[in-house]
Formats: C-alpha cells, sequence, structure tokens
C-alpha cells in the first residue's frame, strides 16, 4: 500500500498531499489511457471523483493482499461508471498493477469490465443501474450494526443519481435505524448526460439529506484533498446515531483544461490528437502505441477475482408435521418455520436469521419471527425497491436474509433490483405470499403471475413452489442452509394436506425436500398432470374424479421449478398424455418449461397447457379459478378430452 492516511491527525501533511498529487497525475493518465485505448467509458466522472477516491482509500481499513479480509471497510461505487477513477485508484494501492488494467479494460473476457464489478480485486459490489448502491451500502451498513461489528460503509455516489426515488427510501431507513457507520460521498459536479443537472431535473441534495436528519456537509471545493480529509475523519470516527452525507462540489473532466466543465466527456473519450494534447498538459509521456500494442496480446484473466460465498452453519430445527385433515395457509407454515429458524440459530447476541418487511408483517406471518428476534427484524416500510436491495446487500455478509411481501411486490415490482442481487451471487431468500389467482378479491393488479417468467431470466436463482404447509415447512428450512438466491411463492388461502392414496401424509415426518426433485403424488399409465402450488388441491380432486370414471392417471407435483426434474417429465411423456396445470401466465410458466424438455427430447405426444389466460377478476379464488378453466371438474374434462 502506497498510502496510509492517520485521521486522527487535524491535516495532512505537506508530503501527504505531494504523495496524493503524483498518484492523481498517474490515476489520471491512466483514466484517459484506458478510455480512449478501448474507445468507450466515462472519463468525466472518473476525473471529478478522483481525488475524493484517493483520500478516502488512504483512511479506510482494507489490505489489498487480502481484499477478502474481514474486518475491512467496504466501499460500494453506485455511481458504477466511473470504473476508470476506481481501477486507476485500485492500482495505486496495490490491489494490481496498471499493467492488467490498461491492457484490459473493456475487452471481452478481461477481469476489468466497463461498470465496476467484483470480478476485480477490491470492488464489493457489481454496479452500474443507478439508484440502488445506497440501499445496497445501508444493507451492509445494518448488517454490521446487528453483527456488533465496527466495520465502515462509504458509498460514492452521482448527483444526477439523487434523481432516482430509490435513493429517498434508502435515505429515510438509514436515518431510522441511526446508521452512523454509513457515509456518503456525492460527486456534485453538476453535469449528466444531457446537460447541468438543474436543466434536466432540478434538486436540492442537501435538503433531501438533512430533512431526513442526516448530517450534512458541503464542500465548496472537492478537490481540495485537505478539507475532504477532515470532513471524512470526522465522520469516520463519529459515533452519534448520524448518518452522514458529503457533498463534494468538484469539476468534470478535473485536470485536463479542455475537459472541464464539459457534459459530453460524461461517457465521451478523447480521439488521438486531444489523447496526446492531454498528455502534454499533465506532463507525462503518451503511451497510446504502446499500450495499444500491448492490447493486441491475448486478454489476460490472471487478475479475476472468484466470488466465495459466505460461510453458512445454519441449523434446521425440527420440522413442523401438520396432520392429515388439517387445514392451513402456506403462508402460516412459513411463518412458523421462520420462527422456528429463529430459535434455533438467533441466541445470545449471535444473529444469523434476519427478516425483511414491508409493512405487511401480519400478513406474511412475520409476527413470530419479530417477537423472538427484534433485532433480526427489519421494517423497511412501503419501500419495496429499497428493501430488495438492501436485502442483497444485508445477506452478503453470512446472515441469511429473508424478504417477505406480497408476490406483486417482490417479483414484479422490483425486477431489476432482484436482477442487481442475482448478478452479485447475493443469498436473499424472497419468500412472497399472495402469489397467483388465489389472491382473490383484491384483483388483478395483486394477483402476481408472472413470477416464474420473470426469475427465470435469472442465472443463479432457484424457484421453489410449495404444494401444501408441511411441504413450505421443509422448503423453508431447507432454503436457509444453502448459499444463493431463492424464490418461494405461495397464495393466501388455507389448503389441505397433500395425503397418500391411504390417507397418510405424503409429505410426513420422513420427507426431504430436494431441489431439482419432483414429486410422483400419484401414479397412473393414461395421462399424467403436472402441476404445482395453490393448483394442487384442485388437481387432486380432478384425479379423484378421473379415478372413478376408470382413467388411470399421474400427478407429478413440481415444486422445484429452478432447477426443473427434466427427468420425470420425460418419463412422465411415457404415458403419452401431458397437462400442466399451473396458477401462472399460461405462456411463461411451467407449461412452457415442460414443452421445451419435450421438443428438446423429441418426444411427439398429446400436450396441452392449462395456465392463467388472461387478467383475473376480483372474487373469490374459487371462481376466479373456474372462470380460467384451473377447477376440478374444468381438469378432468381437459384430461378426458386429451383421452378420447
Amino acid at each position: 500500500m502506497t498510502l496510509q492516511l492517520t485521521m486522527q491527525s487535524k491535516e495532512l501533511s505537506s508530503e501527504e498531499l505531494s504523495i496524493l498529487q503524483q498518484m492523481r497525475v498517474r490515476c489520471t493518465k491512466n483514466i484517459l489511457l484506458s478510455t480512449s485505448l478501448a474507445g468507450s467509458g466515462h472519463p468525466g466522472g472518473s476525473l471529478s471523483t478522483l481525488d475524493n477516491l484517493l483520500v478516502t482509500y488512504g483512511c479506510i481499513k482494507h489490505d489489498p493482499d487480502n481484499p477478502s479480509m474481514e474486518d475491512r471497510d467496504r466501499i460500494i461505487m453506485s455511481i458504477g461508471h466511473v470504473s476508470p477513477g476506481v481501477y486507476s485508484t485500485l492500482s495505486e494501492y496495490g490491489y494490481f498493477n496498471e499493467d492488467a488494467f490498461l491492457t484490459g479494460f473493456r475487452r471481452t473476457g478481461s477481469g476489468f469490465p466497463g461498470h465496476v464489478e467484483r470480478i476485480v480485486p477490491g470492488v464489493e459490489w457489481d454496479t452500474g443501474n443507478l439508484g440502488q448502491g445506497l440501499s445496497t451500502a445501508v444493507g451492509l451498513a445494518h448488517g454490521f450494526k446487528i453483527q456488533n461489528r465496527p466495520n465502515q460503509v462509504i458509498v460514492f455516489m452521482g448527483d444526477g443519481e439523487q434523481q432516482k426515488g430509490q435513493i429517498i427510501e434508502a435515505i429515510r431507513f438509514a436515518s431510522k435505524y441511526k446508521l452512523d457507520n454509513l457515509i456518503v460521498v456525492v460527486d456534485r459536479n453538476h453535469l449528466q448526460i444531457c446537460g447541468t443537472t438543474e436543466e434536466v431535473m432540478p434538486q436540492s441534495i442537501r435538503s433531501l439529506y438533512s430533512m431526513n436528519n442526516w448530517d450534512v456537509n458541503y464542500l465548496e471545493d472537492g478537490h481540495d484533498r485537505n478539507a475532504y480529509f477532515q470532513t471524512f475523519s470526522r465522520a469516520y470516527l463519529k459515533n452519534d446515531g448520524v448518518p452522514t452525507v458529503i457533498v463534494s462540489r468538484t469539476t468534470m473532466g478535473k485536470g485536463i483544461s479542455f475537459m472541464e466543465n464539459i457534459a459530453k466527456y460524461h461517457g465521451s473519450t478523447l480521439d488521438r490528437s486531444l489523447l496526446s494534447k492531454a498528455m502534454q498538459e499533465l506532463g507525462v509521456e503518451d503511451e497510446f502505441d504502446k499500450w495499444n500494442g500491448l492490447r493486441q496480446d491475448p486478454v489476460s484473466t490472471e487478475t479475476i477475482q472468484e466470488y466465495v460465498a459466505p460461510k453458512l452453519e445454519i441449523g434446521t430445527g425440527t420440522p413442523i408435521v401438520y396432520e392429515a385433515g388439517t387445514m392451513l395457509d402456506n403462508r402460516s407454515a412459513y411463518g412458523n418455520a421462520l420462527l422456528g429458524l429463529a430459535e434455533e440459530n438467533n441466541a445470545n447476541g449471535d444473529l444469523k436469521i434476519a427478516g425483511i418487511s414491508c409493512d405487511l408483517e401480519g400478513s406474511v406471518k412475520m409476527g413470530g419471527f419479530h417477537k423472538h428476534s427484534p433485532k433480526a427484524y427489519i421494517e423497511a416500510g412501503i419501500q419495496e425497491h429499497h428493501a430488495a436491495s438492501m436485502a442483497g446487500g444485508l445477506s452478503s455478509l453470512g446472515l441469511v436474509t429473508f424478504f417477505s411481501t406480497f408476490g406483486a411486490f417482490a417479483v414484479s415490482e422490483v425486477y431489476n433490483q432482484n436482477r442487481l442481487n442475482d448478478f452479485n451471487h447475493a443469498g436473499v431468500k424472497v419468500v412472497a405470499t399472495h402469489v397467483g389467482l388465489d389472491v382473490g378479491e383484491d384483483g388483478p393488479t395483486h394477483q402476481c403471475i408472472d413470477y416464474l417468467g420473470l426469475f427465470r431470466n435469472y442465472y443463479r436463482s432457484s424457484v421453489f413452489i410449495p404444494a401444501d404447509p408441511n411441504q413450505t415447512d421443509r422448503i423453508v428450512r431447507y432454503i436457509a442452509t444453502v448459499p444463493g438466491n431463492v424464490f418461494v411463492g405461495m397464495g393466501r388461502s388455507k389448503m389441505p394436506m397433500i395425503t397418500k392414496e391411504d390417507g397418510s401424509l405424503f409429505f410426513d415426518a420422513d420427507y426431504t425436500f430436494k431441489p431439482g426433485k419432483a414429486d410422483w403424488l400419484r401414479t397412473g399409465d393414461d395421462a399424467t398432470i403436472i402441476t404445482f402450488g395453490a393448483v394442487v388441491p384442485a388437481v387432486m380432486e380432478a384425479w379423484e374424479m378421473l379415478k372413478k370414471d376408470g382413467h388411470s392417471v399421474a400427478v407429478l407435483n413440481m415444486a422445484s421449478l429452478v432447477p426443473l426434474d427434466s427427468a420425470a417429465v420425460l418419463k412422465a411423456a411415457d404415458s403419452g398424455v401431458i397437462l400442466t396445470v399451473e396458477d401462472h401466465h399460461v405462456e411463461t410458466g411451467l407449461g412452457s418449461m415442460v414443452a421445451t424438455v419435450l421438443a428438446e427430447a423429441a418426444r411427439a405426444i398429446r400436450f396441452k397447457r392449462a395456465g392463467v389466460s388472461h387478467y383475473g377478476g376480483s372474487g373469490k379464488p374459487s371462481e376466479l379459478y373456474v372462470s380460467q378453466g384451473l377447477d376440478a371438474d374444468s381438469i378432468a374434462a381437459k384430461v378426458k378430452s386429451m383421452l378420447s
């Protein structure tokens, strides 16, 4: 590490200021070189935030030789497009050499992407979608508070970014929970892509924070390293229950005269002649040709940092077995299992399970968990966008984080937030109640029928939909023990326990949930109904009807949808007739997945899909199922028509 600043000092020494100036010149050179070599990138903002970045890394706890050091502070770059500034700074502090950065920046397969990603040593979170970084940082800061750890969290943000609605959600939350271990640095250069921030969308950034009781600091010259050091040091060392924001007035393109305060340099690079002119101003050699030649070599992957999931040591507790004949909603079984997990794992101040809800504690059945683990229960208010992103940050600390609200809010409303959690290998357990037509009288705006279709777009998330409260209990306990993002969905209505033909429980005390493994609720030779979730009771009723009429029909419960049990689908195809039944958009759910499996295996059979074919109305779930042909009579009739 080339520089370690002592925050107890009143000001920077002349030697420290000299070192910082030398670092700035090298970083400016590398920012301009990297973007011009790549022919794309964001040099302007990188130059405006550079002085604050260099001083910050000189102050915080971190170790370039051990980037995953447990007691390190966390820096989240919400303005992920200033990657040239970040990579240049990290190079100065010894995380890697400038050669790897300059030869690899924005090249396919390299370790230096266009927006910051955690494959780069020293980068904590993949960002780029503005507006989410503060929520992630809040999750980290709140997690450190829950775990009684002293780590600090610093998040760098742009001024145009403050226009995002999610920002105010995070600001309010940080104030409510007194996150004095959180420092926000706003790069206030007054410019964004289409002009000045005043022209595009005027706002008072300082008021945005002060009205929510933050400690607001304004630097008239954000490039005054001594002034920034003094302000940052005070914020870092204080312990008053108040989060801090430093609004740092900077200049876009700082340090290169013809780039300064020009909006286009937000995302425009210098051509060959302007780059040469800039290097002359800096007083350094123009090395474009040298590095351009080196970029013709195969891309290096030596610096790529592999993701390592937090270690989880979670006890599942004793599963609850609900007896045959019992009627219970899956969400209550979820709440009971979550409480069981808390009782097993949250004890003596050592918290391993966290729960987040958005003004729906009673509806998502988190009351028992809240009472048992008040410090680990997080009420986020009606702020789903913030809650989803915050959950990602919280989970990255090894806290098993359950995020629960209605399906329409947990999936459809926060699609991009879940997407960023997926990018980041987060470990959020999204348990959504009130999915599908089973929501009933609340109507189509609340009937989430796209959960599977949307979550299938992610590459690192699983989807499990339980068939009854017993299976719900096992799934909830299982997901707490494994890393990664998981979606578990359920309706709101009470339902019967699934039983075997002899009347005993199917998901009994010996049942163990296994991802990618389907459940043969019934076997048969004439046809197979493949289903999941809230419509399983109707399918079982249809099976009874078909049996009375002399039809031998199998029922396959696909509780694990991602991953899918393709082998079970192909076994079902042996009957020659398959009907899929789901409380989901018929074009994007289980039916389309089964069709793909059959097509790729070249299995020519009689196949039909039954699902939600149009927006539901406002009415009793049973009536809505009839209107969509998802009731027992309709299901039985469909099978009979396929067998005739």
